[in-house]
């Protein structure tokens, strides 16, 4: 089925049909001139969705959907998506229209008007939670006072790499209700062990003493605002917008101190024994933000206008630190760590005309399941939610007194459950404001069993080789399958994980591991036009059961094939016939391929045109056939993701292929030209990288949504995901490595508010089999004027945004429409600073000191390999850079469009880090242009996924032979990938700072060291972003370019 508006065999948009008949603009033209063509326009809405009913084959999944919902019957599916909220919302994409949705018509003190984030149910997506455990002997009793564990301790989410300690646990949306009928509570810092031995058995549970709801989709558990329960009047006194704080000077965590009088903690006396006083609301309003501006507005910094032709070299020396909100200093420390959720703008405009102006994109971006050292996981019986918006409680909510809170999105006043008054940590009763729910902005639940479709899902992997002719020449069956031998143990999961294979050439090849078998016995179907499942119950294993057979297996499959003369590649059925054994339980399918497939269904031509790789009409960026994205839909619709390894050294065309991970939340792995002699640095890389892939933690049959303040809404989603609803995205996997981007809009004034928050809720089911909940709460000041929007940018964001946005635009456009609307973007933003913030207008280029770096990174963004002019980037290389911007993190993602250079041939300790008992050197980050190369010396470029190291002619002797361990430079080889480790201080410090950058990500980067004369010496030049290339101005260009537009 072809996606509405795009014809089947790619090529232009045609159109759309707006599903309710009208057209309607969310906001005014994004331009600068002529070019009506800037990401920025509110109607500019992304791409490759797919509009249509549930996939079919399996309607016993599919819930009764609420009439509440016009497009109940309607998925939006997509790599990226646009949902209107209000107004039927025209764009080249997936569209959805949501109608106005009324304020709750009994409490005529709230706000009116939509509230955000409260959807309308929509759908299926099955999740586990495993069976309460019955109480230990000796376990807490309602009242008894419950001993602090020894072990908790908080401290802000870290941003090293980490072990796979805590990643067993995943995120989970809960919505419903989440009381237990006993009041036992427990937080850890994340023993999977400790977490259900606190849940009675038995026990049933409902939120904020509500009637337990049966519910039948996820839309309802996770967040279905109106199905939560009638809302009464006299509940709810009348209140103001604003959001306070109550508690200013608690600590941000909990520490291994004595609990009863901690300094900054409310007397004792809260153990009331004739019932609770009134709280004293000290809330933040104006006074309370103006005068502790610490933030950005006072630093000097902050309200410096800089001239950037006459100061190019911003680039500050350290890694560039996300904006600090200007926030009250007892709000901020509790505030969401920005590697996790960030905001493009950390000064939220008041009012939509005013986010217009400033020309600045509002958007967040998110890595939600982000490897933590320290996470608070909660295991209690009761799951504090908003009744209105399902909003988790969190640090930003009020307090009125000790029985009620207000929630920080809606405003709505909620009681305090009676269960929530102890903490279990102080051991004092009265005391919820202390609970760690209310003291930290990322913590974890571990959800109640009635968060549930179906029962927990086993972990169940499956891996799909292609043993074509091809893929034996590269070798890559030998590495893969030594791989798995070695992490086989490491697989995460429990006494319940299964595991398949299947090989295909122009047939598909099962293996029957059924326990008793001598030997693994392998079962061919020649019939791929209608594929079926021979001995279905013997090809997917318990692992563990018939573990020393999947050691055989592996062990033989790569001679097996080693004389085929198979050149066909029936990748299509063999998807077919995976999904068909997958689909009853869901889990991970992991595709190995090396070739354009050929043969049966999903067959594909070859489209590439070296000579035509960046004409205007990039038409082979869309897929060829809709056959990979209707199978991701159908596997999304069974709890499956599909991970996509390319190793292919000829086109494949992944525009096509890339569309079964996109939609089925999986991510695709790409190694040009793999060979297992010829390319010794791929092999390595493949290596490191699957390591990582088989090992860390994930999370199955995963829903998330966000959610935001009353007045702000979400209208566009980046990543792979599939939509189900308005705002429901389906993760029928999701891994520590994935990042997801929204845009927002303000869709009605926030006059009555200083503050505004943001809530991402991921519900899951771990490796483990327990259905968890991760939340992370971001709190956001609320400001009046341009200068403030512009004082708060965070320029990195705002370029992740902007590249997430762009990635669309080629896609329903072309390559050229997108760089046309990238360089609009900066010319129109800083045009409005100029006419409307600067008071006097000088010669030069003006710039607010937050968005010194945004010309530059733009100009980064142009010469990064999605959006480069020039054929030097292979159409699949081009796809792929615009699979990882969809997909990567956004720290990840800055990295390798803008690489950090330094010079490393003279490092010291001075200003070292220490890390473990190992000195880390700091050189300084040096701007991207040859004048700062010198023959001399030795410069590593760290660009993400790839490290060069150039070595200049004249380079000192003692480098040389103390670092790289060659006597002269004519000793260097050709082709080194890899620095010998030799016993010298000057060895010991480069190893020290380049295994250092490496660890600080989950892929792994090849190092190439390169002479005058390498080969890769090209690379190395083409990302000296500031310095002219064949295709692209210098910087100092780039910025005359800028100015002489915003000064017409």
């Amino acid at each position: 089925m072809s996606q509405p508006g795009v014809p089947a065999s790619g090529g232009a948009p045609t159109g759309l049909q707006v599903q309710n008949g009208s057209t309607s603009a969310l906001g005014s033209l994004y331009t600068n001139g002529p070019v009506q063509n800037a990401l920025m326009s509110s109607q500019v809405s992304v791409s490759q969705g797919y509009n249509s009913q549930l996939p079919g084959p399996y309607p016993h999944l599919i819930p009764a959907k609420s009439s509440l919902n016009p497009v109940s019957g309607q998925d939006n599916y997509g790599g990226s998506q646009t949902v209107s909220t209000l107004n039927n919302y025209q764009g080249p994409g997936q569209t959805l229209n949501r109608p106005p949705m009324a304020s709750n018509p009994v409490i005529p003190s709230l706000h009116s008007g939509p509230v955000p984030r409260m959807s309308p149910p929509a759908s299926q997506i099955p999740a586990a939670i495993p069976a309460a455990t019955p109480m230990p002997s000796g376990s807490l009793l309602p009242g008894a006072n419950l001993p602090p564990p020894l072990n908790w301790q908080y401290n802000y989410p870290s941003t090293g790499s980490q072990t796979n300690c805590l990643h067993a646990s995943s995120q989970s949306t809960v919505s419903g209700n989440t009381n237990l009928t006993t009041n036992h509570q427990h937080v850890s810092s994340g023993d999977p062990s400790l977490q259900n031995s606190y849940l009675k058995s038995g026990g049933t549970s409902n939120t904020s003493n509500e009637p337990m709801v049966v519910h039948n989709s996820y839309d309802e558990i996770e967040g279905g605002g109106f199905l939560a329960t009638p809302q009464l009047t006299n509940k709810n006194p009348k209140v103001g917008g604003s959001v306070g704080y109550s508690y200013p000077s608690l600590p941000p965590g909990y520490q291994n101190t004595p609990p009863p009088s901690t300094t900054g903690m409310l007397p004792s006396s809260l153990n009331y024994p004739s019932g609770p006083p009134a709280f004293t609301q000290t809330p933040l309003g104006a006074n309370h933000l103006t005068a502790s501006m610490h933030g950005l507005s006072l630093h000097p910094e902050g309200l410096r206008v800089i001239n950037l032709l006459q100061e190019r070299n911003m680039l500050p020396t350290t890694p560039l630190q996300p904006p600090v909100p200007n926030l009250h200093e007892d709000i901020q420390k509790l505030n969401c760590n920005p590697e996790l959720f960030r905001c493009t703008l950390t000064s939220i405009p008041q009012t939509q005309a005013l986010l217009n102006k400033a020309k600045l994109p509002l958007g967040l971006l998110l890595h939600p399941f982000k490897d933590l050292v320290q996470l608070p996981v909660v295991t209690s019986s009761t799951i504090v939610r908003c009744r209105s918006c399902r909003t988790y409680i969190n640090p930003f909510v009020s307090f009125l007194d000790q029985r009620r809170w207000k929630c920080n999105l809606c405003y709505r006043i909620n009681d305090v459950p009676e269960e929530f008054m102890y903490n279990p940590l102080t051991r004092v009763y009265g005391e919820p404001h202390r609970r760690p729910e209310v003291q930290n902005a990322t913590i974890e639940f571990m959800a109640p069993s009635e968060y549930m479709l179906r029962p927990p899902q086993p972990p169940v992997y499956f891996f799909v080789f292609d043993v074509s002719h091809n893929a034996v020449e590269t070798g890559y069956l030998n590495l893969v399958c030594q791989s798995l031998l070695d992490n086989l143990d490491l697989l995460p999961g429990n006494t319940r994980t299964k595991i398949g294979f299947v090989t295909f050439d122009s047939t598909i090849h099962f293996y029957s591991l059924q326990e008793g078998l001598s030997q693994p016995q392998m079962l061919i179907v020649s019939d791929i036009e209608d594929v079926f499942i021979p001995m279905p119950e013997n090809l997917l294993v318990n692992l563990n059961e018939s573990k020393e057979l999947v050691q055989d297996l592996l062990k033989t499959l790569p001679q097996m094939f080693t004389k085929t003369l198979e050149t066909q590649s029936a990748l299509g059925p063999a998807l077919q016939a995976a999904f068909k054994l997958m689909s009853p339980t869901g889990g991970r399918i992991s595709v190995f391929q090396t070739q354009l497939p050929n043969l049966g269904v999903g067959a594909l031509k070859p489209r590439e045109e070296p000579n035509q790789r960046s004409s205007a009409k990039e038409i082979h960026l869309t897929p060829s056939t809709d056959f990979y994205k209707k199978l991701a839909l159908d596997c999304s619709g069974q709890q499956v993701a599909v991970d996509l390894f390319l190793l292919s050294g000829q086109y494949s065309d992944l525009a096509s292929l890339g569309c079964i991970s996109r939609y089925s939340a999986g991510s695709v792995y790409y190694y040009p030209s793999y060979h297992q002699q010829h390319n010794p640095v791929q092999v390595q890389k493949l290596q490191k990288e699957l390591h990582r892939y088989l090992t860390r933690k994930i999370g199955f049959e995963a829903v998330m949504r966000i959610r935001c303040t009353k007045g702000l809404s979400i209208h566009t989603f980046h990543g792979n995901f599939f939509v189900r609803s308005t705002d429901l995205l389906s993760l029928p996997n999701v891994n520590p490595d994935a990042g997801y981007a929204v845009q927002m809009s303000v869709e009605e004034n926030l006059t009555d508010t200083q503050l505004v928050s943001f809530q991402s809720a991921l519900l899951y089911t771990s490796s483990k089999g327990e259905r968890r909940i991760r939340v992370h709460t971001l709190c956001l000041p609320v400001v009046s004027t341009l200068n403030e929007v512009f004082l708060g940018a965070d320029v990195q964001a705002i370029s992740g945004l902007l590249a997430n946005m762009a990635v669309d635009r080629c896609v329903t456009a072309s390559l050229s429409d997108a760089r046309d609307a990238l360089v609009n973007a900066v010319i129109d933003t800083l045009s409005a600073y100029r006419s409307l913030v600067l008071s006097n207008q000088q010669p030069g280029l003006m710039v607010p000191f937050s968005l010194r770096l945004f010309p530059l990174f733009v100009l980064a963004l142009l010469k990064q390999k999605s959006f480069q002019t020039g054929t030097n980037a292979r159409l699949d290389e081009r796809i792929f850079a615009m699979c990882q911007v969809k997909n990567q993190p956004l720290v990840y993602f800055m990295l390798t469009t803008h690489p950090n250079l330094y010079r490393i041939d003279s490092l010291s300790d001075e200003g070292a880090l220490n890390i473990n008992d190992r000195t880390i050197p700091q050189p300084p980050i040096l701007q991207l242009s040859v004048e700062k190369l010198s023959r001399d010396g030795a410069f590593l470029m760290d660009a993400g996924s790839v490290m060069m190291l150039w070595i200049g002619k004249n380079c000192g002797h003692n480098f040389l032979s103390h670092v790289v361990g060659v006597q002269n430079y004519a000793s260097i080889p050709q082709t080194m990938t890899d620095l010998p480790e030799l016993d010298t201080p000057e060895s010991a410090r480069t190893i020290a700072f380049i295994s250092w950058l490496r660890e600080q990500r989950p892929f792994f980067p090849i190092l190439y060291i390169i002479r005058d004369e390498s080969p890769v010496k090209a690379n190395f030049l083409q990302n000296m972003v500031e310095d002219r290339t064949e295709s692209a101005l210098s910087y100092y260009e780039f910025l005359l370019h800028i100015q002489q537009q915003v000064n017409k």
